[in-house]
């Protein structure tokens, strides 16, 4: 028998490995938490400034002003102009069918963003070489128009993605479309269709027709440049692309497009020289109308003058003004009875220089001051028919000149008057007590001065506007009233009317003195230096060296007060006030109503 080993038998027993079932579950569990925190963390990232989607729909804005000429016209905007907010059923079913056949025809499928979009979008880029095209859906172009910055870059991206997501899980499509139609920019300070509508097309967005969607569908892509206002030619040819897209999507019958072409027209836009009236019209509006309640308006502007104006003015600087040295002028149209200003230009091209001259600019008022030296005289118990020596005058070494006038030795008043005679004119003012009751009467006319304190006061050697000496001239023509030149006679804050603040016309001329007054100004018309106006009661006025040259008259209840003359103070090629100025004011008056 064999041996037996002593001790404890062995044996050879294979090696297993120890089951760890639970390995695999903790570096899941290890994999998720980093990961979720990954994700987080680039969550947090693109969205730790995104604003919060409740409180973005309730956006805040500038408070809008609108003003509008006297028949309703919008002659300037400013702030952040809102229509009426309008459901999708009170607008014509062409205006959400043109959106969406030129912005996103898949919108009604998708779910906020379009992936085929997207791709076509990036292949057309690709081919092109630049962004040539876009793929962003209306749900994206709400997000970013509600919530974000026009900032381009890949996080904005993303927050715009997440935020139409939202929306689309928030809002049923209609409802989007109808949030996006009432808040997205269309251009010249219009916020939704219905601003939009009543800006270009002066209805509201319940009465549009297909054309007039089809442009407005066609102004999100680049409003500032493509709108009505700014570019009619590419508005109009941006609305064919609309049409277009509509029949290929069957939205409207192949053939409509080229029908509706011919209809493509918009009204008359507001002059843009009428900025200068808008501005002067807008001055202290948070003064006289505080709040922050959106202003609508009404002002005395008549359009269709204001156009008489502007076309007169900048042909008679272009042809006779160009060759006499004229380079600037201004006009003021005003009523006699109110102040309300109905016509203004303050230069003769408002982009190139928005100075207004009519309103800003003092100058020397030259003869057209002789009618407050008259009135003065008259007041202190002179006649138009009184006698006053015509010959050259002398004032402590100070003789003016008469001009072309031939002394006649003694000429009445009147005839003073009409033929504005200078000696007489220094003469008449002395028979009214001197520079200061001068001074005082033209103070009283709404004249700010100042005025000088010697005899060159009856010369017009002090300063005036173009709209104080019209203003002043209006107590002549309504039998002694002084007014306060004004723009606006309705307005409107929040839809509600408001009061205009306005100043009530005030007795500042005995009635029948301001008759002989007026009696005087005819006589100017009538036979004197004014004869080439034709018609009415006026003054002309002339400064040294023809830097100056003015006429203020009125007919019919208008005052029309002109100024020619150079920025610079150059003298003009003997340009009187009898001259250019009487001859704009009378082709002006031609075509006045």
């Amino acid at each position: 028998m064999g041996r037996v080993a002593a001790g404890r038998r062995t044996r050879d027993v294979p090696r297993v490995a120890p089951k760890r079932p639970w390995r695999w579950v903790g570096m899941t569990i290890i994999v998720s938490v980093w990961g979720a925190l990954a994700v987080g963390a680039i969550l947090l990232f693109f969205t730790w400034d995104m604003p919060g989607p409740e409180a973005a729909l309730a956006a805040t804005r500038r408070p809008s002003v609108t003003l509008q000429a006297g028949d309703g016209r919008v002659i300037a905007t400013s702030g952040d102009i809102y229509g009426d907010v309008l459901r999708l059923s009170d607008m014509p079913a062409s205006l959400p069918a043109a959106l969406i056949a030129i912005e996103d025809r898949r919108f009604r499928s998708h779910w906020g963003l379009d992936v085929v979009g997207l791709a076509r979008a990036a292949w057309v880029n690709l081919t092109a070489g630049r962004v040539a095209q876009g793929g962003s859906t209306i749900t994206q172009q709400l997000a970013k128009n509600l919530f974000l910055t026009p900032a381009r870059s890949f996080r904005r991206k993303v927050q715009e993605a997440l935020l139409a997501l939202w929306l689309e899980r928030r809002f049923t499509k209609d409802e989007i479309l109808e949030i996006y139609l009432n808040r997205v920019y269309l251009g010249a300070g219009a916020y939704g269709v219905d601003a939009a509508a009543r800006l270009y097309f002066g209805i509201s967005a319940r009465r549009l027709e297909l054309w007039q969607s089809a442009i407005l569908a066609g102004l999100p892509r680049a409003p500032s440049r493509l709108n009505p206002r700014a570019n009619p030619a590419g508005a109009v040819a941006r609305g064919m692309e609309v049409l277009d897209a509509m029949a290929e999507t069957g939205a409207i019958r192949d053939g409509s497009a080229a029908a509706l072409a011919e209809r493509m027209a918009f009204p008359r836009a507001p002059s843009r020289e009428a900025g200068w009236f808008a501005d002067w019209a807008q001055d202290d509006l948070a003064e006289r109308f505080p709040g922050n309640a959106d202003l609508v308006l009404r002002s005395a502007l008549d359009a269709g003058l204001q156009s008489v104006v502007e076309a007169r003015l900048e042909a008679l600087l272009a042809g006779a003004g160009a060759q006499a040295g004229v380079a600037q002028g201004a006009v003021v149209a005003m009523e006699a009875e109110t102040g309300a200003v109905r016509a203004m230009a303050g230069g003769r091209d408002y982009r190139a220089s928005p100075f207004n001259r009519a309103v800003q600019a003092r100058r020397q008022p030259g003869s057209a001051m002789k009618a407050f030296v008259f009135l003065a005289a008259l007041e202190a118990g002179a006649t138009p028919d009184d006698m006053v020596s015509d010959a050259p005058v002398s004032l402590g070494g100070w003789s003016p000149g008469n001009g072309a006038w031939r002394a006649r030795g003694e000429i009445s008043l009147e005839e003073a008057f009409a033929q504005s005679v200078n000696g007489a004119a220094v003469r008449v003012m002395q028979r009214a007590g001197g520079p200061r009751p001068v001074a005082a009467v033209a103070t009283r006319l709404g004249l700010a001065g100042p005025h000088p304190r010697d005899g060159s006061i009856a010369l017009g050697t002090g300063e005036a506007s173009l709209l104080e000496l019209t203003a002043a001239y209006a107590a002549f023509a309504n039998g002694g009233m002084r007014v306060v030149p004004h723009a606006l006679r309705e307005a409107r804050a929040g839809g509600q009317r408001v009061p205009v603040p306005a100043a009530t016309p005030v007795r500042v001329i005995e009635a029948g003195h301001a008759a002989e007054m007026r009696r005087m100004l005819e006589a100017v018309v009538a036979r004197g230096t004014g004869r080439g106006a034709g018609r009415g009661a006026g003054k002309t006025g002339t400064t040294q060296d023809f830097r100056d040259a003015w006429y203020i008259g009125f007919d019919r209840g208008l005052v029309l007060g002109i100024w020619l003359g150079n920025d610079d103070g150059t003298p003009m090629r003997g340009v009187a006030g009898g001259g250019l100025p009487v001859r704009l004011w009378r082709e002006i008056m031609e075509g006045v109503r």
